[in-house]
């Protein structure tokens, strides 16, 4: 005859209580350079293409977040800069993300200019974000980190009205929310 086993209960024990769980998510403003690659490409591939570019010096890079254009005369160099941004935003990439540099003169007739992919929100944008949240009132904190800005709260609602303000906001920059934990 087989044995019973009898099971005591297992000890009382002190009643624990659940942590206060913090949420959090990161405001960041980068731009996919593997998309920026493929603008430029379909820009070199117009440029080629396009009647009324034959036969000039017409040209566009793309090294290091920084694009190069290259024209004959400032009229082609607008045309050149209006296909870069029309590229641009077909790919994804908000044309806030591009600081034009001053339009230099080149070799022989020809001029040329520079545009940087601004990656990243600047220290003084980051301020004035983090002042507005503030100002606003919202149950959460802020923080700058890096080239992002860390907003953590206990409320997941109080994040999305947080995400909600920041997209109203008129920023110099298009931003986006990463790492919603």
């Amino acid at each position: 005859m087989p044995e019973l086993v009898t099971r005591h209960p297992l000890p009382p024990c002190a009643t624990i209580e659940p942590m206060a769980k913090e949420f959090s998510f990161d405001i960041v403003s980068k731009a996919d350079v593997q998309e920026v690659r493929n603008a430029m490409d379909q820009v070199r591939r117009e440029v080629a293409n396009r009647y009324d570019f034959k036969g000039t010096k017409v040209s566009a890079e793309f090294v290091n977040d920084e694009i190069s254009l290259t024209a004959d005369d400032e009229f082609r160099m607008k045309q050149l800069q209006d296909i870069v941004v029309s590229k641009m935003v077909k790919r994804g990439i908000d044309s806030r993300q591009l600081d034009y540099g001053k339009l230099e003169p080149g070799s022989g007739v020809s001029v040329k200019q520079k545009a940087t992919l601004k990656q990243g929100i600047p220290q003084d944008l980051a301020r004035q974000m983090i002042q507005r949240i503030k100002d606003e009132k919202l149950n959460v904190k802020t923080q700058f980190q890096g080239d992002a800005v860390r907003v953590t709260g206990k409320d997941k609602d109080e994040l999305q009205k947080t995400m909600a303000f920041v997209k109203g906001l008129k920023l110099e920059l298009p931003v986006k929310f990463e790492n919603y934990r």
